[in-house]
Order: C-alpha cells, then sequence, then structure tokens
C-alpha cells in the first residue's frame, strides 16, 4: 500500500477513534510463515487483534507501526559516539531519550538524498559530502543512497553530528508501514490480517532488512503488541452489484486483499463469479493459501483459479501469460460485466497486466489496440477496472 494522509477514516467514512498519531495497541494473535522450505522469500500470515468499534472493509489496509530493531539503533550510537541516554525532544517537544528518538521516532533506515543534504550543512567543507549535493550532483547522491542507510553516511564521514537534536533535521520521521488487509471482518470479527513479504539482503558489508516486514519476521510473536490503526481504500471496492463477476489478480503479496475479498463473498453469499490469477515463483513453497483457495474452488465460491508459477519450467511464465492463455473467456467475462483489479508490484507487474489485457480487448473485440485503450478507459469510469499497486 502507498502512504496516506495523516487523517485516517473508518470505511464508514466517520474519523477512526485510532490514527498513525494515536495508533490503537494490538496483540499479535497468529504470525506463522506461509511459504514453505527451500523458497526464496519469506511471506508471513500476521493476525492483530482489534477491539470493538474498528471496522474494516475488504479493500482497506492496516498501518502498522513499526520499531527500529535494537542492532541498527545501537550501530548508529556507535558511528555518532552517542550512550543513548542523551536527551532530545521529539517532534511534539515531549523530552525522550536519544536511544527512543533512533528506536521509535526516526528513519535511521533507507538513506533519503535529502538526509544526505541536511547532513552535507553541517560540515561544508567536507570534499567527500560536497559532491553528493546540489541539483547537479542528483545522479551521483542517488547513486551513493542506493543500499545505504544513515549509518552509513555516519560512518563514512565521522565527527559531523555535535547535537543530537541535529538528527530531527537530518533524518525523515519513522512512519507506519500500509499493509492490505487479506481478511473479511464479516468472516474474522475481533481480527485484522495481512500477508507480509519480509525483506532481507546484505548491501555494503552490512545485513539489513525492511523496518515493518524485519520487524514482523522476527520481533512480532504471538502475544506482542504493535501499534496499529486502520486505513479505507473506497478507490479498491467490490461491486456494490454482488451479482456481478470479478477477476482478480494478484500475484505475490498482492493475493491480499483477494483473500478479504472472497472470504467476503463467501461469508455474506454474494452470487457473483469469481475469477482469480496468483503468480510465485514455484508452486511446492510459494503458494500462497493453496489449501484455502482450493477448497473455495471446490465449494464453487472461486469460479475459476489460474496460477502461474514462473520457475517450474523452463520457459518463466507470469499472470499475464496466463490471462492471454484464456483471453476468449477474459473477454466473455468482461462483456458480461466484470470488474477487474489488480494488486501488487507497480513497476513492472501492473504495467504488464495492463498490457495484456489491452490485448485480450483487441482480440476479443476483433479491434485494434486504440479500441482496446477506448473501452478500457470506458471501464475505468464505470469503476470496472481498479488497481491497487506499490
Amino acid at each position: 500500500m502507498t502512504e496516506v494522509a495523516d487523517q485516517e477514516q473508518q470505511s464508514t467514512g466517520h474519523t477512526s477513534k485510532y490514527t498513525r498519531n494515536n495508533p490503537f495497541l494490538s496483540t499479535v494473535t497468529y504470525n506463522r510463515l506461509l511459504t514453505g522450505e527451500g523458497s526464496e522469500k519469506e511471506t508471513r500470515h500476521v493476525e492483530l487483534s482489534i477491539e470493538e468499534g474498528m471496522t474494516y472493509t475488504p479493500g482497506d489496509a492496516v498501518g502498522i507501526v513499526p520499531e527500529n530493531r535494537a542492532i541498527a539503533v545501537a550501530q548508529v550510537l556507535e558511528a555518532l559516539h552517542y550512550t543513548g541516554r542523551e536527551r532530545v525532544l521529539d517532534h511534539y517537544k515531549v523530552e525522550i531519550s536519544l536511544e527512543e528518538a533512533l528506536r521509535t521516532r526516526l528513519g535511521i533506515g533507507k538513506l533519503a538524498r535529502g538526509s544526505v543534504g541536511q547532513y552535507a550543512k553541517l560540515a561544508p567543507n567536507i570534499e567527500g559530502l560536497k559532491c553528493l549535493v546540489g541539483p547537479e550532483n542528483k545522479a551521483r547522491a542517488e547513486e551513493y543512497c542506493w543500499g545505504r542507510e544513515f549509518v552509513d553516511l555516519a560512518t563514512d564521514f565521522p565527527k559531523v553530528v555535535t547535537d543530537p537534536q541535529q538528527l530531527f533535521n537530518i533524518l525523515q520521521r519513522l512512519t507506519p508501514r500500509m499493509y492490505s488487509i487479506a481478511s473479511s471482518q464479516a468472516m474474522h470479527k475481533d481480527s485484522v490480517q495481512t500477508t507480509v513479504r519480509v525483506i532481507r539482503y546484505e548491501s555494503h558489508g552490512r545485513d539489513r532488512q525492511g523496518v515493518a516486514s524485519g520487524h514482523l519476521g522476527d520481533r512480532a510473536g504471538e502475544g506482542t503488541t504493535m501499534p496499529i490503526f486502520l486505513h479505507s481504500n473506497n478507490s479498491f471496492r467490490l461491486p456494490e452489484d454482488t451479482s456481478m463477476p470479478v477477476i482478480m489478480i494478484g500475484p505475490g503479496t498482492g493475493i491480499a486483499p483477494f483473500r478479504a475479498f472472497l472470504e467476503e463473498r463467501q461469508a455474506t453469499g454474494q452470487k457473483g463469479d469469481n475469477w482469480l490469477f496468483f503468480g510465485e515463483q514455484r508452486e511446492a513453497m510459494d503458494f500462497l493459501y493453496k489449501d484455502q483457495f482450493q477448497a473455495m474452488h471446490k465449494d464453487g465460491v472461486l469460479t475459476r483459479l489460474d496460477t502461474a508459477f514462473s520457475r517450474d519450467q523452463s520457459r518463466k511464465v507470469y499472470v499475464q501469460d496466463r490471462m492471454q492463455e484464456c483471453s476468449k473467456e477474459l473477454y466473455e467475462w468482461l462483456e458480461r460485466g466484470a470488474y477487474f483489479y489488480v494488486c501488487g508490484d507497480a513497476t513492472r507487474m501492473a504495467k504488464d497486466v495492463e498490457t495484456a489485457l489491452l490485448d485480450v480487448i483487441a482480440r476479443g473485440s476483433n479491434g485494434t489496440l486504440d479500441h482496446a485503450a477506448e473501452y478500457l478507459a470506458a471501464m475505468k469510469k464505470q469503476k470496472r477496472y481498479q488497481r491497487d499497486v506499490y
């Protein structure tokens, strides 16, 4: 999910009691690995408690307020030559320790170009920093930031920070991360569930991890607490007419909202046909929610289930390839008024899926790509083409 405005709305449109600035302290009730042994990915299913009055609709997101891990905080303190006991004022002028500020208030992960610029202002005479600031050095600064965190900057250019309060000018705030909700409240009254890919990598000689996904992967066992809030996403909704067919394209963790969609249609007895496309690397270890989806298929909740496991054969096969293979049936569903949904990676997958969809429309209608583009534009206007990409 993308970043959202500070004012969170409940699905009803009323302001929620809990917001990013006043989150609900939720208990992690379930946190298990979805991927099998040998998978190249670590994807988890996480369930979080909510209290009465907290409501969500399939398509919404849960905001999770993470903490920076202790080892990352310790490395920054060491690079800055501070103990962590120093006192600072946070963004709301509340006095806290530097350790708490680095753990809960400041973004010490993924280095931003703006942080390098602010850091350089404190040491205008350091040659190595000079060549990373200004519009003419944008490309060089971006190259430096790639794969680095604040600890690298503080280590490469030491003794620049002379007062710990300066860090509030250098570093961005530690922001909540938004995850698509993977459950229907009609089926899970007291919990909100999500699907999380834990990001871990090595760069510039250090082990790194995603701030929120690493927190959920390593430090959010069952019984621990996480500050959360619910965020409404009114531009990603099931059809109001429950008899309408829906087509869902959700590779990887993009599957999350479609599990919510299907649970909702199942729990409330909606009669519309459902067609799900899911893609991942290997069926044996990466088929997320396999048993549940296969049971839904068997029960008729899921009319069609098409999968694309890219590494299970010599030629890589993706969801867009499966769309092309059944373009005739896809176009028939669209002509019946089907709603078409895409969730997941914005950089490549969503573009490839849209290209495939245009091709499906052109072939199905014996028309040109221009005609297909008009057809798709009409679908967008009717809210029959919806995307939740990040």
